[in-house]
């Protein structure tokens, strides 16, 4: 069986990990894989960059720009939404000719086109597409927030500054329908809430569409000596330390602002924790936090086991996600995690067991969580965190599932 995963980048954001995390756990389990991207940032020999710079960039300029003159000159949502005008071709490629199935992840920003999605379903190959966000089943945002129009067409578009019926979102979700219409796909969501979300939309309708979370190397993200780790990155070993971590530490969807708010709420606790930021951009929450913090700046994919074994308590507000590698990287390492009860964070985290389910938005009950994870209970959450990634997100466990999809996917 040869496996031909397609993704906008290959280590770059969290669909990029998760999806070169897959490509290694199938060539592990014997399967012939290979992933296809138009950003190549790995040494690895089975990652094949497609297309060239000035072509990339002009597909992906080409996208925003369009997006950016159709929303009336504003700059307001214009990474929350795509079009997928724009694209490489990958079906005369010999790696396409020789795949068996066509995996396909987070194709936007000027990967795959409609119109090569179109020609990859008309081939008649097996089409498996996990979804990372909302936006393979909606017009054209990655995730609708409040919003449930995508259930019904969409149109009148709450991301965009002048919506109507027929706006951009409308369209796009009709060239989706036609484009769909050309073969079978196997969706498969990361999470049980985002496979919930996706048959609700009239675009799944017709198509398989199932359940199966990232995988995870559990050799890599193990837990380590803590005060080993904290001695080495200079910092104390007498403070509980909590890590918040995002690819852009202030993105308002990660919830900073909640973040921010329940610190407050931590004052008289000032001489016992530290929380530590890790992030692009992570000075800006730097300067908000109350309590004692140390900003971290960027920190690289192979460096942030060490930086989880060094905390107590790993903390995600995020106010809509899928099933954060953030929240199983920290799992893995033996942290216990917060976060609030929305997406596929309750599937991860499980309410005092191995962490602490808040109230969505609800900074206070966010403070009482930490509180209780760090000092009340008598629960070992971090054994039981490890466990939990072991049984159910080992690349082992997660490849012989999609090798079952696979089997089963009609072309």
């Amino acid at each position: 069986m040869n496996v031909l995963i397609i993704n906008t980048s290959d280590i770059n954001g969290g669909a990029a990990i998760a999806a070169y995390r897959l490509l290694n756990a199938l060539k592990h389990s014997g399967v012939n894989v290979k992933m296809m991207v138009r950003e190549k940032l790995s040494n690895d020999n089975d990652v094949l960059n497609i297309g060239n710079n000035l072509i990339n960039k002009f597909n992906f300029y080409h996208e925003r720009g369009e997006i950016f003159i159709y929303n009336g000159l504003s700059r307001e949502n214009l990474f929350e939404v795509s079009t997928a005008k724009k694209g490489v071709s990958i079906i005369d490629t010999e790696e396409f000719k020789q795949a068996d199935v066509i995996h396909i992840h987070w194709i936007n920003q000027g990967m795959l086109s409609l119109n090569e999605v179109k020609k990859i379903l008309s081939s008649e190959k097996k089409v498996v597409w996990t979804m990372h966000d909302m936006w393979p089943f909606t017009g054209i945002c990655h995730y609708a927030g409040d919003c449930d129009f995508y259930t019904h067409g969409c149109g009148n578009c709450p991301l965009l500054r002048h919506p109507s019926k027929y706006d951009l979102s409308r369209t796009t979700y009709r060239k989706k329908t036609a484009t769909y219409s050309k073969g079978e796909i196997n969706f498969v969501a990361c999470s049980n809430w985002l496979k919930e979300m996706a048959i609700k939309s009239p675009l799944t309708l017709g198509h398989h569409v199932t359940s199966i979370p990232n995988p995870i190397d559990t050799g890599v993200y193990r837990p380590l000596n803590k005060n080993e780790i904290r001695l080495k990155l200079d910092l104390p070993t007498d403070k509980k330390i909590i890590l918040f971590a995002a690819v852009k530490a202030s993105d308002k969807r990660k919830g900073m602002d909640y973040l921010i708010e329940a610190s407050s709420l931590l004052k008289n606790h000032s001489k016992n924790i530290l929380f530590l930021i890790a992030g692009n951009r992570s000075e800006e929450i730097e300067n908000k936090i109350t309590l004692p913090v140390k900003s971290m700046g960027y920190v690289s994919p192979k460096d942030m086991p060490s930086l989880y074994n060094a905390a107590d308590l790993f903390v995600s507000p995020s106010l809509q996600d899928n099933l954060p590698n953030t929240i199983m990287e920290s799992m893995s390492c033996g942290t216990p995690c917060i976060g609030f009860n929305t997406g596929g964070i309750p599937q991860m985290i499980d309410h005092q067991i191995n962490g602490y389910i808040s109230e969505y938005r609800n900074s206070k009950d966010l403070a009482n969580g930490i509180l209780w994870s760090l000092f009340e209970t008598n629960t070992n959450l971090g054994l039981n965190a490890r466990k939990k990634v072991i049984e159910n997100y080992s690349n082992e466990i997660i490849a012989k599932q999609y090798i079952e999809i696979y089997k089963n996917a009609r072309g």
